[in-house]
């Protein structure tokens, strides 16, 4: 395997190759690597459940599913939801691409880093994508008011949230997401992406599942998957109110839905008892393994409410070599999360798993990032920096806009002389630099303020002079001040339906952004990819999660009775 880890990573069009082509490589064993990479349950389904499963194989696999009706009516029955609110998919990402194909007009906002398909599916459909850039100085928190701003300045019509967000585990309360629903009922659309909710403890009852169907613009969608630890059967399921719903479901296919799906959905009623054990232990390995993680000289654990953890490697690390090494020599599977927009090489998100698990992943850290037996982790730097953002759409677009969000002209010959920078006092017509520093930063308790660290100083090579630009409008409403993280969120002049003086100049540029323009004078996808702070952060403490309470049921939602 050594030899072919990094061709694997290549070669295949996902973030990492599927535990099929791992396992295939690994030898005569015929045993893949622990997987700590694929965010699943570990601990459901039970063994009986899989014995069960097993016997009734030649069953399942010989014939045809019952309707997608006929299995979403059984889940409607476990969930207590109204069958025509919910539609069942073949995952959450056939969901997805519906809801864009259906749903999104010309533009979705989604805060970035995320889960890859709300950014690349609506791109490969020619759809403006705005990335709001969550700061990595304030520990990747979504500040809501903030993002209600962006999203009034730019005019979007369809907003995302992932909660928690996948790959931070960053946690949303139910009202501040009410609120925010609330605020943006004239959109076209509001997602509540809660495929990770299931294994959050902040809060009793997080899901906006029941809000969701009284409102004619929002949708719930959830993960089955990932909740009962079965990637691979392809399950998932949307709520919202019965118009929006039965647009989605009369679009799906008439067998969307497989048998292992059916035969999983039909036991469940059975296991309830097993299934919340199985969310309760999770939630104690999570942090267990937050806290073994943190003990790591230089390496920052992030607090999630997900099953997986979100950590930056230490000083000088490149997260791809951590990644094969670890591969290779502890056969340890890990997700580097360099080809999500808004993140880069020196994270890594790290499923929760069991504690014989992170021993043996704690131990592998320790001799890939501070051992010297087989070389050290970090690489030797090049002259140039190399990206890939995993999607076709977005390299293309960067390339062909020089990461300005504008066609570059042909490049002039080299002057004698660089042009010197625009003075201060330039008029408001020049290009404006959208960086990351013009939204304020909401920094969660807990979190230290970085030290500044003195710039690097610029190689002394001339550069070639890049043609000046298209000046570009530069969006017209100022961020309002942070929001304090153990108080709920004021309400905004943005966080209101009906027209603010922050909606003006989106109201002025009605129809499609051109080609190769992402946003109304917003970040482009190379920006964001920039904007995370450069100074140095403390650990984030891996301690102080609330204790379970009361837990929610397959829904979400409080238990029944």
């Amino acid at each position: 395997m050594a030899d072919n880890v990094t061709s694997l990573f290549r070669s295949t069009a996902a973030h990492s190759p599927s535990m099929a082509a791992l396992t295939r490589e690994s030898g005569g064993d015929g045993a893949g690597p622990v997987d700590f990479c694929i965010p699943c349950n570990p601990y459901f389904p039970t063994p009986a459940m899989f014995d069960d499963m097993a016997g009734k194989l030649r069953d399942i696999i010989t014939y045809y599913p019952s309707s997608a009706d006929t299995i979403t009516a059984e889940l409607c029955s476990l969930l207590q939801l109204p069958p025509q609110c919910v539609a069942m998919g073949n995952g959450s990402t056939e969901l997805i691409t519906w809801i864009d194909h259906l749903l999104v007009r010309e533009s979705l906002a989604v805060p970035v880093p995320t889960f890859g398909r709300w950014t690349d599916q609506p791109m490969e459909t020619g759809k403006r994508v705005d990335m709001f850039p969550l700061q990595e100085s304030s520990g990747f928190a979504l500040d809501l008011a903030q993002y209600a701003e962006f999203i009034r300045a730019r005019g979007t019509r369809v907003a995302v949230i992932c909660n928690p967000n996948n790959p931070d585990g960053g946690f949303l309360h139910k009202h501040a997401i009410v609120q925010f629903m609330d605020a943006m009922a004239d959109l076209d659309l509001v997602v509540v992406d809660e495929s990770f909710l299931e294994f959050a403890d902040a809060e009793a009852e997080p899901s906006v599942v029941q809000e969701a169907m009284l409102r004619p613009n929002v949708i719930v969608l959830r993960s089955l998957g990932k909740n009962f630890g079965l990637h691979g059967i392809r399950f998932g399921y949307l709520v919202a109110n019965p118009a929006l719903a039965g647009k989605v479901r009369s679009m799906l296919p008439k067998w969307n839905l497989n048998s292992f799906a059916e035969h999983v959905v039909f036991m469940l009623k059975e296991h309830g008892t097993e299934y919340t054990q199985s969310l309760q232990q999770v939630r104690r390995d999570r942090l267990d393994m937050a806290n073994q993680l943190a003990a790591l000289p230089g390496l920052t654990v992030y607090p999630s409410q997900g099953n997986f953890l979100f950590v930056r490697l230490p000083v000088g690390s490149e997260g791809t070599v951590v990644r094969d090494r670890m591969l290779t020599e502890h056969r340890i599977l890990v997700r580097e999360c360099g080809n999500k927009i808004g993140s880069s090489s020196r994270f890594l998100r790290l499923v929760v798993r069991p504690q014989v698990d992170v021993r043996r992943l704690v131990s592998g850290l320790e001799q890939v990032l501070y051992g010297t037996r087989r070389g050290a982790a970090v690489p030797e730097l090049g002259t140039g920096t190399s990206y890939s953002s995993g999607t076709a759409a977005v390299d293309r677009l960067v390339g062909a806009t020089n990461g300005a969000g504008m066609r570059m002209a042909q490049a002039a010959p080299a002057p004698a002389e660089l042009p010197q920078a625009a003075p201060q006092s330039a008029p408001a017509a020049a290009y404006p630099q959208p960086m990351p520093q013009t939204y304020p930063q909401a920094v969660p308790q807990g979190v230290p303020q970085p030290a500044p660290q003195p710039a690097a100083p610029r190689p002394a090579a001339a550069q070639q002079p890049v043609p000046a630009p298209t000046p570009v409008p530069a969006p017209a409403a100022a961020m309002t001040p942070a929001m304090s993280p153990a108080t709920a969120p004021a309400m905004s002049p943005a966080m209101a339906p009906a027209m603010t003086p922050a909606m003006a100049p989106a109201a002025a540029m009605t129809g499609p952004t051109p080609p190769g323009v992402p946003a109304r004078g917003g970040l482009t996808a190379a920006q964001v990819r920039g904007a995370t702070a450069p100074a140095d952060l403390t650990a984030a403490p891996a301690t102080g999660w609330p204790g379970p309470g009361a837990w929610p049921n397959a829904a979400g939602m409080g238990q029944a009775g």
